[in-house]
């Protein structure tokens, strides 16, 4: 099926107008968007749309697990002008990994750098909600020279503001949170202290609940430059054989006849939005 036009909407000097953005933070008076998306679909649409990077994931439903290898050679390959960024989380659940998983995210890690990725998305805690600051190392040892950032394992940290300054010191570009919150827009207050507790020092990118209807709101309210959403359409499968009598993975998931799917349009709308709350 030929995609839509969408007009471009690239802020000149990002990652939509010259090429992959990597760097630790917009650029002062502009917005940065990272979208999350699960293949090359996605990242051709977020690609088309005009933001500036995407979370590459698996198993959204999950909350995004690390994608394969092969998922990452054809996003990169299907998206050469936006920044990809691949998760790195082995499994749902909690964000405590014994030695055996954390030999694999480092070994995900490094295949990534070697895929060519643009940087990755990680995050690991202690049993206590503490940065595992050992692990950390570890897996930021493996990302050398790549983008970094940690995802909203932050949000079910014990302190986030001890949280934030830990990840300052190791050298993380941003962290992805809702607050501590649902969504963004409940946890915007938080969002603010860290912004303002960040000082330029790491990018705090609100995500959770970003949609156009607050993206301008919560871009006042917090004076974050990054914005992370998936603008999400539900579309039919194009399967016309279906056994009703089976659901993969149970009732938790979607039914197998239908997709969701990243929206160019609802992409747009979100960054203009957002746009419109930094506009002089």
């Amino acid at each position: 099926m030929t995609e839509p036009a969408v007009p471009s909407t690239a802020v000149p000097g990002t990652a939509g107008a010259t090429g992959p953005e990597t760097g630790p933070a917009a650029a002062p008076g502009t917005l940065a968007f990272e979208i999350v998306v699960e293949g090359a679909a996605g990242a051709r649409t977020a690609q088309r749309a005009g933001a500036d990077r995407v979370e590459l994931v698996s198993a959204l439903v999950d909350g995004g697990l690390t994608p394969s290898i092969g998922t990452v050679e054809a996003v990169l390959e299907a998206a050469p002008g936006i920044a990809v960024f691949p998760i790195v989380r082995p499994r749902g659940g909690d964000f405590v990994y014994d030695s055996g998983e954390l030999d694999a995210m480092e070994r995900d890690v490094r295949a990534f750098t070697r895929a060519g990725a643009h940087g990755v998305v990680l995050g690991v805690l202690t049993p206590d909600g503490e940065v595992d600051r050992e692990a950390m190392k570890r897996l930021l040892s493996a990302a050398e020279g790549m983008g970094t950032t940690f995802h909203r394992a932050f949000d079910v940290c014990a302190d986030p503001v001890g949280t934030l300054e830990a990840l300052v010191g190791m050298g993380v570009d941003r962290v992805l949170t809702s607050g501590q919150q649902a969504s963004a827009p409940e946890g915007a207050d938080l969002i603010a202290e860290l912004v303002r507790r960040a000082a330029g020092r790491i990018a705090v990118m609100p995500g959770g609940g970003v949609r156009d209807g607050n993206a301008a709101e919560l871009v006042a309210r917090t004076g974050a430059r990054e914005l992370h959403f998936s603008a999400m359409d539900t579309v039919p499968s194009p399967v016309r054989h279906r056994n009703p009598r089976v659901r993969m993975g149970g009732g938790t998931v979607p039914p197998e006849d239908v997709r969701t799917v990243n929206s160019a349009e609802k992409i747009v709308r979100v960054m203009r939005a957002a746009r419109g709350a930094v506009a002089p």
